[in-house]
């Protein structure tokens, strides 16, 4: 090498640090955009700095997952460092936890610890994140094994990331046995505790642990709302949401918008539809969501046109509807019979704003043909769908043999739900219904023969109402509750009442081979009739009652309730299993068709 030569290597190799330096120092101060980031990366490039550095390549790789740059762009830069320190592999996991794919995040991890290197403090909470956004609870336990293995068990963020984790996996109760083990709890932690019940079926706990909160002195902010409102409004309740909106106009929240969209979904999910509208006119801000939940909650509640013309309503505001506001326009055009506008909106949907339809809106199709009696319409629609129609699918077409006495086709629906779904109850009672009202009585035996011989038990109607701070639940013939003796003579003043006025029990909706007074007895109790007597003896004159009922409300009792929403001049809400029927002087939301 000559002497030139060797100055000049020399030279280079003291300049690189100082370029190392000025790199970083650029990237600190500069960084502000992907653009600007590769620019500083291609400087470092022309003057010599080896990305290999890993000093030089730790920080290039913390800009780039900090700007949300591809993550393949920062895994290249990962993948040319020599010996990427601790903090580069964190990094990594980091992005890909907070990109839309974090299944990498797992697999960059199980690289770090093959190759021997040792996970620090940070490494749990990002990797955690990732697992959490997989919902894979075998990961998950993966982990949490490793944790306790490598003594970061007992620090809070890593508490507070296994507790989300086991929550967003559905395992609620697992993710509150670590919050009971936790000595310090803070709002995350709770949060997610809350939010693991609400999600996954077990609003009285999530309720339950709002309180212990309070005693605790722990105050919920948000994303505590939202979880509670959820909560309230899976349970239908109606009063304890009321408290959680006194709660947020106390404290200045109901100017968040998710809570406020929560806020509508609840008080629409309660039959308090004029509660709903009232949060949506009085919200400053209001997004997709917002119009969105308003729409779904007018057509479950059964005020269809009122939902479609909101639908406009959005458009005028040169909103975009998403897949959801479709489902919900959809749902209106079948609870209302509109089948040429529900066909004319699922055009659109496709056409006009490129929604690829998904399962739901197929079933919302089949679902409006099959509730205006076109059976074999929506046997054919289901049969031509571009997707394998499911159970619920099937279970609609089903239904709405039932409804319309179209028994060809329902044991087809019936044969498809044997093989997808064989051990489901209320299968076995609509087709038993349906050979009833066909009086086949041999076929309703070996219907019920069969639920004895698989293990089938139906499950049992049930119906509650909402009083004070307590729910109160009644099942058919019910005699538990304490007021018994009153309510059974509130049902015979009711039952005298109402032949006055002209009423004749429908006695075709008993499916049984008894007798016709039998029949009659059977329908002055069911569970909803049961619990509206409560309801009158137990509340102010005029105050509305409110009734959620687990299945389909028959048509005795539909017709029952809206005469005695007359006689006692009193508005009743019924929740049933697909909808809500507002009973007000003498007549139903529904239009009588559901």
């Amino acid at each position: 090498m000559s002497p030139v030569a060797a100055i000049s290597t020399s030279q280079e190799a003291l300049a690189k640090p100082y370029v190392v330096k000025k790199c970083i120092g650029l990237l600190q101060a500069c960084a502000t955009s992907i653009f600007k980031l590769k620019q500083v990366h291609a400087f470092s490039i022309r003057h010599g700095a080896s990305i290999s550095n890993p000093e030089l390549g730790k920080h290039l790789i913390f800009f780039s997952v900090a700007l949300s740059s591809p993550m393949s762009y920062a895994h290249s830069i990962f993948a040319q460092l020599e010996s990427p320190n601790i903090f580069a592999w964190n990094t990594l996991i980091r992005g890909y936890a907070e990109s839309s794919d974090p299944r990498p995040a797992v697999e960059v991890h199980e690289q770090m610890r093959a190759l021997g290197i040792e996970p620090d403090s940070h490494t749990y909470p990002f990797l955690l994140k990732a697992v959490g956004k997989l919902m894979n609870v075998r990961v998950c336990e993966k982990v949490h094994c490793e944790v306790v293995r490598n003594g970061y068990a007992s620090l809070v963020f890593v508490q507070n990331a296994m507790v989300h984790v086991y929550a967003a996996c559905g395992f609620a109760e697992s993710a509150h046995k670590l919050f009971v083990l936790m000595p310090e709890r803070g709002l995350v932690a709770w949060n997610s505790v809350i939010n693991g019940f609400a999600l996954n079926g077990s609003p009285e706990e999530a309720m339950k642990l709002y309180t212990e909160m309070g005693v605790e002195d722990c105050k919920p902010d948000g994303f505590t709302i939202v979880s509670l409102l959820s909560a309230s409004a899976e349970l239908g309740a109606l009063a304890l949401g009321r408290r959680v909106h006194m709660y947020m106009v106390k404290v200045g929240l109901t100017t968040n918008l998710q809570a406020a969209n929560a806020l509508i979904d609840l008080y629409a999910k309660c039959g308090s539809i004029r509660e709903a509208r009232r949060v949506f006119d009085e919200m400053e801000e209001r997004t997709v969501v917002s119009w969105t939940s308003l729409i779904v909650g007018l057509a479950l509640n059964g005020f269809g046109l009122q939902a479609l013309s909101l639908f406009q309503e959005l458009e005028n505001k040169k909103l975009v509807p998403s897949e959801i506001t479709f489902v919900g326009a959809l749902y209106a055009c079948s609870h209302c019979g509109m089948v040429d506008k529900g066909f004319e909106y699922f055009k659109r949907m496709k056409e006009e704003f490129c929604i690829i339809p998904n399962i739901e809106h197929y079933g919302c199709m089949v679902d409006l043909l099959g509730r205006a009696g076109l059976v074999k319409d929506a046997y054919n629609y289901i049969e031509d769908m571009p997707i394998p129609p499911n159970a619920v699918i099937w279970r609609m077409l089903l239904g709405a043999c039932a409804i319309h006495k179209n028994l060809a086709i329902g044991e087809i629906a019936r044969a498809q739900l044997q093989l997808l779904e064989p051990g489901y109850s209320g299968d076995y009672v609509l087709i038993s219904n349906l050979y009833a009202s066909e009086r086949r009585w041999s076929d309703v035996h070996k219907v019920r023969r069969k639920m004895v011989r698989d293990g089938v038990r139906k499950s049992p109607g049930h119906s509650y109402v909402e009083l004070g701070n307590s729910v109160h639940e009644f099942v058919m013939g019910d005699k538990s509750h304490v007021r018994s003796d009153e309510i059974y003579k509130m049902l015979e003043e009711i039952k005298k009442v109402l032949k006055v006025q002209g009423y004749v029990p429908h006695t075709e909706n008993v499916h049984a081979d008894v007798q016709e007074e039998e029949k009659e007895d059977a329908l002055n109790y069911h569970s909803e009739k049961i619990a509206i007597a409560f309801a009158l003896i137990s509340t102010p004159l005029k105050t509305p009652i409110r009734v959620v009922k687990n299945l389909r409300v028959c048509g005795d009792c539909h017709l029952a309730i809206k005469l005695i929403s007359k006689v006692y001049d009193r508005e009743i809400v019924v929740r049933d299993r697909s909808r809500f029927h507002h009973f007000n002087e003498g007549s139903c939301s529904c239009k009588d068709y559901w």
